[in-house]
């Protein structure tokens, strides 16, 4: 019992082997690794499996940082495209209007080509007038343009388009000017038929946007179709401008006058711009003026004899 009291009394670190044999024990385990290090690559299998092991404590240690910054790199991703498209929308927008006015601008340039193509010889000059007004009452069929007096525009002057005889200045200001349609109750242009020569007047027919030929007997010899020109006569217009287009005739009796209507050949409705034309007065294809009318002579008084003596003296 004493003896094994006094092994209790003994300190801890005391216990096991003596400090020489731990080390030499540890040398001796250095030399092995070395050996395998050198020969095996046993420390680098080690460590390969330590990053293997630790590289799901890495990623969640990461985690937070790398969704962070992904996040942020979306969200700045996300303004840069919107910002990139409402640039590119605007690009587009852009490209439609100058496409649109392009489109405009060629059309424009085909229709003064035909414009141009359209004009006979007879013509001393023709000036191009933008229309500012349209006026298609039921009883007032007009148009209002650009150009005025100080364009040298005047009364009574031929106004067409690509197509035909559009109408004739009614009055003149300094900077516009109102043009009588075709289809104006109050317009009559003198015409004539080009399949046979039959000479009529077509008068306006109001908002219904045609012609009417009220002064052709019913068996006049007209037909749906047939195309009306101008005569020549008038003083405005010159022989061979396109009118417009007989598409009905109606004959009720033979004593009534026949019912025919016409369509104008001019595109009342889509045109833009017009041509104000004036011919040479010296071409035998110019319109004549209309004669003057003389006004009638005032009858002259007969003079009293200077010596004759009045009958109450």
């Amino acid at each position: 019992m004493a003896a094994f009291d006094g092994d209790l009394d003994r300190p801890l670190y005391g216990r096991g082997p003596s400090p020489g044999l731990r080390f030499t024990l540890y040398a001796i385990l250095s030399v092995v690794l070395m050996y395998y290090d050198r020969h095996g690559q046993l420390v680098h299998r080690i460590r390969y499996a330590l990053q293997a092991v630790t590289y799901p404590i890495q990623v969640a240690v990461g985690s937070p940082s790398v969704a962070w910054q992904w996040l942020t790199a979306s969200w700045q991703t996300r303004d840069a495209l919107r910002t990139q498209n409402a640039q590119l929308q605007q690009q587009l927008l852009e490209l439609e209007l100058k496409s649109m006015r392009q489109d405009a601008l060629e059309q424009e340039n085909a229709q003064l080509r035909e414009l141009r193509a359209s004009l006979p010889p007879l013509i001393k000059h023709w000036q191009l007038a933008q229309i500012i007004d349209v006026q298609t009452d039921p009883l007032r069929q007009r148009i209002v343009i650009d150009k005025g007096a100080r364009d040298g525009v005047h009364v009574n002057q031929a106004v067409v388009d690509a197509h035909g005889v559009l109408g004739e200045t009614e009055r003149v200001g300094p900077w516009s000017a109102e043009v009588l349609l075709v289809t104006d109750p109050e317009g009559a242009i003198p015409v004539q038929l080009t399949r046979n020569g039959l000479r009529t007047i077509a008068v306006g027919g109001g908002s219904d946007g045609e012609l009417v030929l009220p002064y052709l007997s019913s068996n006049a010899d007209i037909r749906s179709g047939d195309l009306l020109v101008t005569s020549g006569l008038g003083g405005v217009y010159p022989a061979g401008f396109p009118v417009g287009r007989v598409i009905g005739v109606r004959r009720e009796s033979s004593e009534l006058p026949a019912q025919v209507r016409a369509a104008p050949v001019a595109d009342l409705e889509r045109d833009r711009e017009v041509l104000l034309l004036q011919f040479s007065a010296d071409n035998p294809a110019a319109p004549a003026p209309n004669p003057p009318i003389a006004p009638a002579p005032t009858p002259k008084s007969k003079p009293k004899p200077r010596n004759q003596v009045p009958e109450d003296e």
